[in-house]
């Protein structure tokens, strides 16, 4: 019995290690790249982070770093909101232009959303803003999330990004937290 206990235990131990996912240590840490650099003024949005030029972010990434990389990419930011009574708790968002709003909790990143196009500004996602709602839908892992008390909402599953449709286009991005009143 205690051989059987040993090779499960040996087993279970060797299925837990993946070099391809990093630990929520590293995560935390940030020393595992979201994605690869891109140009100083660049900035790419992901379902787990962002980038912002060569500066990788996974959510809970701390509020100073992440907005410093966004300054240098976007510029100063635009707009900083207090939202203290938040479905997800109390949350700070920060505005850039080109549309973008990153969302922080307790000093760390945790969301993201995206409004306008921008071509300083990607998401790393199988739909854009501006696309026509029947390529949005024809996307492999589009979910029409049905009854949303917030307008035509849509996941894509596969990239962990979620948004909204208006006159049959995609129109909002987001990825992670939200201060969305459902």
């Amino acid at each position: 019995m205690r051989q059987l206990a040993a090779i499960t235990a040996a087993f279970l131990l060797a299925a837990c290690g993946s070099n391809d996912v990093p630990s929520p240590a590293e995560r935390e840490a940030g020393t595992e790249p979201v994605s690869e650099a891109l140009a100083p003024d660049r900035v790419a949005l992901h379902g787990e982070g962002l980038v912002a030029g060569a500066e990788a972010f996974y959510f809970a990434a701390g509020r100073s770093e992440v907005e410093g990389a966004l300054a240098a990419a976007l510029g100063k930011a635009t707009d900083t909101i207090e939202m203290d009574e938040c479905g997800a708790g109390p949350m700070t968002s920060t505005v850039y232009d080109g549309g973008l709003t990153v969302n922080f909790q307790e000093g760390g990143l945790v969301g993201w959303i995206l409004t306008e196009a921008s071509d300083r500004i990607e998401v790393d996602a199988d739909v854009t803003l501006g696309m026509a709602r029947a390529d949005a839908g024809a996307t492999e892992s589009f979910m029409a999330i049905e009854d949303s008390t917030l307008g035509e909402e849509f996941a894509i599953a596969s990239d962990k990004v979620g948004g909204f449709m208006e006159d049959d286009r995609v129109s909002l991005l987001y990825a992670g937290a939200q201060c969305f009143m459902r």
